[in-house]
């Protein structure tokens, strides 16, 4: 995924009421920008890191700047929960995640469920040779950045903050899967380190024990590295083990 538009660097002062940062640019001026994650962000929003804004040329907007990647020591993470569902669409229309790739349709933002949406559906053709098209398969995504450990490959943690409504997807993504479908939860690591995705129990254990649920209904899981770069884009760039949960 290419930035539209160059991003902006500044320094974060802070992130405050989930969706606010203080920013001071390179060019000294002091501006609040949106912060698209309302998750902790623990681990990804030290004061005086180096940050990268997008600028909305919308001018009804009321917040011109968008809070986009933060530099963590060596490494880069991307902090906008609006970003992984790009990411991994196009990672997925270019085949770059095999299992979930050749589907004749990608739609994004699809009514299933009694009052959900699910990030991603799959839609298959019949055979030219009337054999039946392969199940839809329904995708969630989820942003991924808590890092606990201190080695650059140590595991990435998933959540962040406990998440009822990540555990109501799970159960949801199951009964896709008893009614025929597919169904797989892909968990984006927006960061440009980490070697494998695992699930903070200790901050979670619901979501934990859900996910173990739902692996067993045979709900997939895929879990993706990111390579990061302020001055063009984020795209998948690595696939990465899952530790069971």
């Amino acid at each position: 995924m290419l930035f539209p538009t160059p991003l902006v660097e500044g320094r974060l002062v802070k992130r405050y009421m989930r969706f606010l940062a203080d920013v001071i640019l390179d060019d000294g001026t002091a501006v609040t920008a949106h912060c698209a994650n309302s998750g902790s962000m623990a681990s990804v929003k030290e004061p005086g890191s180096p940050v990268w804004l997008s600028e909305s040329a919308n001018p009804a907007r009321k917040l011109k700047y968008t809070w986009e990647i933060i530099r963590v020591g060596d490494a880069y993470s991307g902090v906008n929960t609006g970003t992984p569902n790009a990411v991994v669409a196009e990672a997925i229309a270019e085949g770059k995640i095999p299992p979930l790739a050749g589907y004749a349709r990608l739609r994004r933002e699809v009514k299933y469920g009694k009052t959900s949406r699910i990030d991603i559906l799959l839609e298959d053709d019949a055979a030219a040779d009337d054999a039946p098209a392969r199940p839809r398969c329904y995708v969630e995504v989820k942003n991924v950045t808590l890092k606990r450990d201190p080695a650059w490959d140590g595991p990435i943690d998933f959540p962040d903050a406990v998440t009822t409504r990540g555990a109501k997807h799970l159960l949801e993504l199951a009964d896709m899967v008893d009614q025929g479908h597919r169904a797989a939860m892909v968990y984006l690591v927006q960061r440009t380190d980490g070697g494998a995705v695992a699930m903070a129990a200790d901050i979670d254990p619901a979501y934990a024990a859900g996910l173990k649920t739902a692996i067993a209904k045979g709900v997939e899981v895929y879990c993706l590295g990111c390579e990061i770069d302020p001055l063009r884009g984020i795209w998948v760039n690595r696939a990465l083990p899952l530790i069971a949960p």
